[in-house]
């Protein structure tokens, strides 16, 4: 099932790509989503947006294991909106359009590695 949440609050169960989209639209500076599984596989797995202060959008995603946590960059909103929907539908080309830097070293040894 899939989870989207502001910080620790749940916006939602189960999100509509739509849905997903008009949040990331809707971020503010220094604002941020996660979107994860859960009860589906073992392990974290999610994306996150965050919208940082010099209004650049940072992605990070990790695939189950906090060693393969992934981060990157873009000043596009609609680009970063297309990643997290891309994620969501599990579509191999989401990761596509970024270079992606493994930062998974800086999360040894924790659970979890949100923005």
């Amino acid at each position: 099932m899939l989870v989207l949440k502001s910080g620790s609050v749940v916006l939602s169960r189960r999100p509509t790509k739509p849905m997903v989209g008009a949040r990331v639209g809707d971020l503010r500076r220094d604002g941020s989503l996660v979107l994860e599984r859960v009860e589906e596989e073992p392990g974290d797995w999610y994306v996150q947006v965050w919208l940082r202060e010099d209004n650049t959008f940072q992605l990070e995603y990790r695939d189950g294991v906090p060693s393969e946590q992934y981060q990157t960059r873009t000043i596009s909103r609609e680009k970063a909106a297309e990643a997290m929907t891309g994620w969501m539908k599990r579509d191999p080309a989401w990761k596509g359009a970024f270079q992606w830097i493994n930062i998974g070293s800086v999360f040894e040894g924790d659970q979890r590695g949100d923005c």
